[in-house]
């Protein structure tokens, strides 16, 4: 739990301005690299990549809000790497079920396991985001409340920092309600 609570001490720089480290080096967590304008979409990829991803765990839906899915770009960007993309959506302002939950944090722990860089995140990288790193740092050992002070900590250098994260009322139930939920 220790590598949780002092991540910020050492995060490198954050690729995107709505990005934040969960652990340095390892768990990034914020906005979607997808842009309408695919120049965009490319530059952002870019940076992202540029920090070491090697995983990107897309909360979004499909076609959500008309931006296009980015992860065809992926290969244009570094078409040499072993870089992944998994969809594990969940309908934005809401909350995915335990079940689903539980497959998105197994993949992120597996993931952690085999040594990869993994980026966690939705649209805007507050609710369904915070939701998911919430659940990540509660499975982890934090209680419920302590994981939202954290997360709100390490929020602190995006620019929407202001928001709460997890967005809705639900999802922050789900994050303190997490360690009740997470039965292995």
């Amino acid at each position: 739990m220790l590598d949780v609570l002092c991540a910020d001490f050492d995060a490198p720089r954050r690729p995107l301005p709505g990005s934040y480290w969960v652990l340095p080096g390892r768990l990034l967590a914020g906005e979607s690299p997808g842009a309408v304008d695919r120049a965009v979409a490319l530059r952002k990829l870019r940076r992202v990549l540029a920090a070491g991803v090697t995983l990107f765990i897309d909360l979004t839906e499909p076609g959500e809000y008309a931006v296009p899915s980015y992860a065809a770009l992926l290969p244009l960007v570094a078409p040499d790497a072993a870089i992944t993309h998994v969809a594990m959506p969940i309908r934005d302002q809401d909350v995915p079920t335990p079940a689903e939950m539980r497959a998105i944090l197994d993949l992120l722990d597996n993931a952690l396991a085999r040594e990869q860089c993994v980026y966690v995140h939705c649209r805007g990288g507050v609710g369904r985001t915070g939701t998911v790193i919430g659940c990540y740092l509660v499975r982890h050992g934090l209680a419920g409340p302590a994981a939202l002070d954290r997360l709100a900590h390490l929020r602190l250098p995006t620019p929407d920092r202001q928001r709460p994260s997890p967005a809705t009322e639900a999802q922050r139930a789900l994050v303190l309600g997490w360690s009740r939920l997470d039965t292995i």
